[in-house]
């Protein structure tokens, strides 16, 4: 079927659908009149009407197919107090105020609040009277009301979904119903509390009492709202995270392809410090920092001189100074994402040693990064426990050994702690970097409280 045909059949059906639902309201409508006879205290009505409409012009959205306001208030009010000719005229009312463009979309809406309205109205007065008291008749008939006008709202609003776009309305009801259900407890109580007032002190108490329920009630609406930016936000900095991860694979798979006997190493030394920065239980900001910067540590080596890293031999005293300078290029690389300056710092000082010998800026102890430190070991590591062209990987007990004799020299004892408590529960493979993870430069090797280590 073509997308016009497909597009001239929803809008045939929404034409029926809208058709159907004034229809039915304006036989609700005489029905109710019929049975009920002519609206009570006809300024109230009018009063709340206005209310509604207001209500509904401040109306939050929640997402993209849904808005709250607070104008089923009103309405619950009306058709609890009154029946449900009040209910469903300040129900279709509270749309009064958003005549607009498209205009079969107010209809529709307009139609189903008023509805909802009138079946409140009923609902509330088939319950009056079962309890006996005054109150407890009108808490009754309120939780009715109100059941039935959240019934109407929710089916309604999924049914118009289902016409609008043909297919299923699940995610609407999945969106509507948190949204709606924690509303009920609150509304009913005031409600009824407003409808008890209103009976049995004066008509002037809605005043005092309305103004309060509203203020709850747009507090609740604001909460939902800031749940939902929160939500995006959330959604956003995962997007941005996949993003930076995305980046620094990218830089690494350059290195990679230069430097084949080091293809690997920084996958390793990624793991290694994260799974060293969840053992010092860093936060978990910090613990995927710490990832992201073992990834990119060796990142300058793409910015050193041609043949320097296959060279298969020992380095010359100008070729390690050479060497060495891999860690400034890193930063410098690195400070140019906007995302990643924490990162460039803490590139250029990964190859600093707390006894203050290291480079580039000869740093000694807690003037060193933290996460500096920890990318120092895993680093130290995993290049002992790998081949090298001037040399084949040490056996990782040589290697924890070499890492022990060096705390308070080259490294961090804390780290080196840390690092060693993970290593002693762990299997040879991870030890020597060889688990599926090792091999693996993407989003899967990210999720922090996953890791190899007992």
């Amino acid at each position: 079927m073509s997308r016009k045909l497909t597009h001239l059949l929803g809008s045939q059906r929404l034409v029926v659908y809208t058709g159907g639902l004034v229809l039915a309201t304006m036989a609700t409508a005489l029905t109710a009149l019929y049975v009920s006879g002519k609206p009570e205290a006809p300024l109230v009505v009018i009063a709340l009407a206005g209310v509604a409409a207001a209500a509904e012009r401040g109306s939050i959205r929640i997402d993209s197919t849904m808005e709250q306001s607070i104008s089923l208030l009103p309405t619950l009010f009306a058709a609890v107090l009154f029946g449900p000719v009040e209910g469903l005229l300040v129900g279709a009312a509270s749309n009064l105020g958003d005549l607009q463009r498209p205009y079969m979309k107010w209809a529709v809406y307009t139609a189903t609040r008023g509805l909802g309205g009138a079946a409140a109205g009923a609902s509330a007065a088939w319950a009056a009277g079962l309890t006996g008291t005054p109150l407890g008749d009108l808490v009754l008939a309120t939780a009715c009301g109100g059941l039935a006008i959240i019934i109407c709202d929710v089916g309604f609003s999924v049914l118009t979904y289902k016409v609008k776009h043909h297919g299923s309305a699940v995610d609407v009801l999945r969106a509507a119903l948190p949204v709606v259900a924690p509303v009920v407890p609150l509304w009913m109580p005031l409600v009824a509390l407003l409808a008890f007032s209103y009976k049995q002190v004066s008509p002037w108490t809605l005043l005092l009492f309305s103004l309060p329920a509203f203020a709850a009630h747009r507090s609740y609406v604001l909460y939902q709202e800031q749940r939902r930016l929160t939500a995006d936000l959330r959604t956003a900095n995962d997007q941005l995270e996949a993003a930076n991860l995305s980046f620094a694979t990218a830089l690494v798979a350059t290195l990679d392809a230069r430097d084949r006997y080091t293809a690997g190493h920084s996958a390793a030394v990624a793991i290694y410090s994260r799974d060293i920065a969840k053992r010092m239980e860093l936060d978990e900001e910090r613990q995927r920092r710490a990832y992201v910067t073992g990834l990119v540590h060796d990142i300058g080596k793409i910015g050193l001189a041609a043949g320097l890293l296959e060279k298969p031999g020992a380095l010359t005293l100008e070729e390690r100074r050479q060497m060495q300078e891999h860690s400034v290029i890193g930063e410098r690389i690195l400070s140019k994402v906007n995302t990643y300056p924490e990162v460039a710092e803490v590139v250029r000082h990964h190859h600093e040693r707390v006894d203050g010998t290291g480079y580039p800026d000869g740093l000694c102890s807690e003037e060193i990064p933290l996460l500096a430190r920890i990318i120092a070991v895993a680093d130290a590591y995993n290049a002992m426990t790998s081949d090298r062209p001037y040399r084949d990987a040490m056996p990782s007990r040589v290697a924890r050994l070499r890492l022990a004799q060096a705390v308070e020299s080259q490294f961090d004892t804390t780290v080196v702690a840390a690092f060693e408590a993970i290593l002693a529960g762990a299997d040879e493979r991870y030890r020597m970097g060889q688990t599926e993870d090792f091999r693996i430069m993407d989003s899967r090797s990210l999720p922090l409280l996953a890791t190899h280590a007992a």
